[in-house]
């Protein structure tokens, strides 16, 4: 048996022992997409859940977040837990106010249930179109959901791969909250900065100066690995050109990875390399994500 795999067929796709990362984090870094599995003795995966995860739950988060160097979270619930946001809503109650998160809702979901989430510090919510992760992904009833959040002053998360991002042109502009791009959009980093997905995708950031962008998973975008020449190469001019709308984040405890166990300290020293300037870093890992999760303080 694989020792990914647990006797339960349960999946271990983090690496249990990461390197101590050369980079060291500006004062009060955050970490903005991560995400917690349960533990699911008390908040059980969904039926419809595509992959099941060995428990990585919140106290694993901060453990890795101090080697890191980092001092906040933004927890991103993962499609394992569908629209049931409780390990999300844990993990941010007790952060002692250093987690804030993005959750997946039921596009039928009353305004008080919003209103629950809002005060357990949910700021998004998010929409998924991998195909391999959900089974549904109606456009019209995201809509809904994305005019009903503005009240609350959250943003829409949306998640696609680079080969459905025309298609989704129409979607993207009717949303009426300001927009974070998962990844990037999925891109093919070996094409380069002036390959055509990533021309593609500057071209639906400048469609809109509301859009945002997570400039992350360079262990999923670069099958290469460490150093991540291509990825770096690829995404260095993005941060460059837009500086006011990147965050970053680690993916831990990256699922769908178990392949290859990525090396979080290996992925934070990539930080420095695609943001070259202490000014950049400042933006990407404290200015930026305060604004979006942390409006109340400045």
């Amino acid at each position: 048996m694989s020792d990914v795999i647990d006797a339960d067929g349960r999946i271990r796709s983090w690496h249990a022992n990461p390197s101590k990362p050369r980079y060291v984090p500006p004062a009060g870094a955050i970490d903005a997409h991560c995400h917690v599995f349960g533990p699911a003795a008390d908040f059980p995966f969904s039926a419809k859940a595509k992959y099941l995860p060995q428990d990585a739950g919140p106290e694993a988060l901060f453990a890795l977040r101090e080697r890191l160097g980092f001092a906040r979270n933004v927890i991103v619930q993962a499609s394992c837990h569908g629209t049931d946001n409780r390990a999300t809503l844990h993990g941010i109650a007790i952060s002692n106010g250093s987690c804030r998160g993005v959750a997946v809702v039921d596009p039928a979901i009353a305004d008080e249930e919003l209103d629950a989430l809002h005060a357990g510090g949910i700021r998004g919510v998010r929409f998924n179109f991998l195909k391999r992760l959900v089974d549904d992904a109606p456009k019209d009833r995201f809509l809904d959901v994305a005019h009903r959040i503005q009240r609350l002053g959250w943003h829409t998360v949306v998640y696609f791969e680079a080969d459905i991002l025309e298609e989704l042109r129409p979607f993207l502009a009717a949303i009426p909250t300001a927009i974070v791009i998962d990844h990037m959009g999925r891109p093919d980093v070996r094409q380069g900065p002036d390959g055509a997905d990533m021309k593609a995708f500057r071209a639906l950031l400048d469609s809109r100066d509301d859009i945002w962008t997570k400039v992350t998973c360079p262990d999923r975008l670069d099958a290469a690995g460490p150093p991540y020449a291509d990825f770096v190469r690829s995404v260095r001019p993005l941060v460059e050109a837009y500086p006011d709308r990147v965050l970053w984040g680690t993916d831990w405890p990256h699922p769908n990875m178990e392949t290859v166990l990525p090396d979080d300290g290996l992925i934070v020293d990539v930080i420095p390399e695609i943001a070259g300037t202490e000014a950049l870093r400042q933006k990407l890992l404290v200015d930026n994500p305060m604004r979006l999760y942390w409006p109340e303080e400045g």
